[in-house]
């Protein structure tokens, strides 16, 4: 049979091919034109943000934290310092049995369940590889005793830190502070960029109140890691600035001088320059070693600090509020002065005890059988209660609160440290805002005498005594005098101050009765003025605990420690171009004549036997 032949259309068959080439063509185009312009995009318009992808997943931000400043008294003597210290520190993940390795340190190191505990706190909130301190503080016995075994612990490393030391302990625990680690609640309010690194913060005193200072300023290194993020090699640093150095007003042996005076007693003493506001003693007694606070201390040891009866935690010159008793006095009588209430001539007879017209409540003077016919400096003098009482009636309470207000009672002084208390200035204003009662005369007679409602700290009457050494002039307390730079730039700390308009001749008199106080025969605190050549001029005072009632009477040795009458006295000299203004409150000190006075003059003649020489 023969074959059949087909015939090809050649056209046909070239148009399919070229159809065919020019699709094939066009999706190469497409498939170019796309790759190119995502090469484009990706070299030009993405190129930063790849490359700092590219770069976190190669290269970790380690903070570096920045050196403490240091604090100084006002001769250049440190209160607060940075030692190196060694620590012994796991990174868990090179360590095959934690848990074993921890009893075996334990053990060797005598290290108590507390600190295994905080470790293990911190290794639940870090990385595996990263160092974990165990161990903070080790002693030159427990340094020896590791590095024996030491290659019995792998992953057991010791490091050397710069730790907060106080020299001078409890005699400045609660004026200087200390830092402790950031807890939960300060994590919240603070920069987290700005502690980076760093693992403590002031918690009370100079320290938290110029921890911005203090601090400095973070830096950071730039180290390259693997896709672990295990360190390979540090790329590059910026180093940290370190805090500022501060420079106080305080004078530490001046400060020592008035704590060893308290002795035995709890108490307060703060003295101020009066022309310059600088503190030159703020001592609370009795006071608590703060070094134990830097690294942790151990809850026993905080239990027993704060359940013990002297509240050695409690700042009394700054938070402790008492009735100023007879210290105000010299107050009184100025604001008498000032409002004619009163004047130099004006006589008050005083058979020991006080009555309001159409009254037969005796409001008692602290002499039985009274002082007789006393005008207003021997009021002062011999600090009799029942002139005040009658000067204090005559005035009213608006007018006794509007005056006292000028010397700063009532109010916070302005000082430095956080956390300072206003104390109460009381008025009838006051009364029924707070307690929702009326203010009744016999309550304006117990102010007049520093009592009642009436509350001051330490540091308001050194302030308010300094304005009276001043004649008017009000000057901030401070303490700290410079701030000194790393780069050694200074900056100088200049205080508030502002005038309060007295009558000089009425100043002259309140001094010149201040002046008897120390130095007159029938001086209250006439001890003091012993063995020395110039004047000072002071008034004593005695608080009451507890009210006694109208048919009892107070006897000192029949009541309670804790119940006896707190021990006042202020004073500054020398009168005629004070240097010093200070008060001193004794608690359950009894009487201010022999128990708060003497401590006073102990601190007046060595700051001006020191300034002498």
């Amino acid at each position: 049979m023969p074959r059949r032949l087909t015939i090809k259309d050649a056209y046909l068959e070239n148009r399919l091919f070229l159809n065919r080439l020019v699709v094939a063509v066009a999706g190469i185009l497409v498939f170019v034109i796309g790759l190119t312009a995502r090469l484009v995009y990706l070299q030009v318009a993405g190129h930063e943000h790849y490359s700092s992808l590219s770069k976190n997943n190669r290269v970790k931000i380690s903070p570096l934290p920045p050196t403490r400043g240091l604090i100084y008294d006002r001769n250049g003597e440190i209160l607060a310092e940075n030692v190196t210290t060694y620590s012994l520190e796991i990174i868990p993940e090179q360590v095959d049995d934690l848990e074993r390795t921890l009893l075996s340190l334990k053990t060797l190191l005598n290290i108590d369940d507390e600190e295994i505990e905080s470790f293990r706190t911190l290794k639940r909130r870090s990385k595996s590889f990263a160092s974990i301190p165990l161990l903070l503080r080790m002693n030159e016995d427990e340094l020896a005793r590791f590095s024996v075994r030491r290659l019995h612990f792998p992953g057991v490393e010791i490091h050397a830190r710069l730790v907060r030391k106080y020299p001078h302990a409890d005699l400045m625990s609660h004026v200087i502070g200390y830092v402790g680690r950031i807890n939960e609640d300060e994590l919240k309010s603070i920069d987290a960029a700005v502690y980076q690194g760093t693992n403590h913060i002031g918690k009370i005193g100079i320290e938290k109140s110029y921890e911005t200072v203090l601090h400095g300023t973070a830096g950071y290194e730039e180290i390259e890691t693997n896709a672990q993020g295990r360190l390979i090699h540090t790329i590059g640093n910026v180093s940290p600035t370190p805090g500022a150095d501060l420079h106080l007003s305080l004078d530490i042996h001046l400060q020592k001088t008035a704590y060893d005076a308290l002795a035995e007693y709890t108490g307060a003493v703060v003295a101020i320059e009066p022309d310059t506001g600088n503190v030159l003693v703020f001592a609370s007694k009795p006071g608590f070693d703060p070094n134990p606070f830097v690294y942790g201390i151990p809850k026993k040891d905080y239990a027993a600090l704060q359940s013990s009866p002297d509240r050695p935690l409690f700042n009394r010159a700054l938070h402790g509020v008492y009735p100023p008793g007879s210290t105000v006095k010299p107050f009184i009588g100025l604001a008498g002065l000032e409002v004619g209430a009163t004047d130099r001539g004006r006589r008050t007879y005083c058979p020991g005890f006080y009555r309001l017209p159409n009254s037969s409540h005796r409001y008692r003077d602290w002499r039985k059988g009274g002082h007789g016919s006393v005008d207003l400096k021997t009021a002062i003098i011999q600090s009799c209660d029942v002139y005040f009482y009658d000067l204090a009636h005559d005035m009213g309470i608006t007018r006794l609160s509007g005056f006292l207000a000028r010397f700063g009672f009532g109010t916070r002084t302005g000082i430095d440290l956080t956390g300072e208390k206003s104390g109460l200035l009381p008025s009838p204003e006051w009364k029924r805002r707070i307690r929702n009662q009326p203010w009744y005369p016999g309550e304006t007679l117990i102010t007049g005498i520093g009592q009642g409602f009436f509350q001051v700290t330490t540091l308001q009457l050194a302030k308010a005594t300094a304005i009276m050494a001043n004649r008017g002039r009000a000057v901030s307390p401070r303490l700290v005098t410079r701030i000194v730079h790393h780069d050694h730039s200074i900056i100088t700390v200049q205080p508030d101050a502002s005038d309060v308009p007295l009558g000089a001749a009425n100043v002259d008199s309140i001094i010149e009765a201040m002046i008897d106080v120390v130095h007159g025969a029938r001086g209250t605190a006439r001890k003091i003025s012993e063995g020395i050549d110039y004047r000072i001029a002071g008034k004593t005072g005695t608080a009451q605990v507890f009210t006694v009632k109208q048919q009892e009477s107070y006897k000192e040795s029949q009541v309670d420690k804790k119940l006896r009458d707190h021990a006042l006295f202020v004073a500054f000299a020398p009168a005629d171009r004070p240097r010093i203004a200070i008060s001193v409150i004794v608690e359950n000190g009894g009487h201010g004549g022999s128990v708060a006075a003497p401590i006073a003059g102990l601190v007046i003649k060595q700051y001006l036997a020191n300034k002498s020489s």
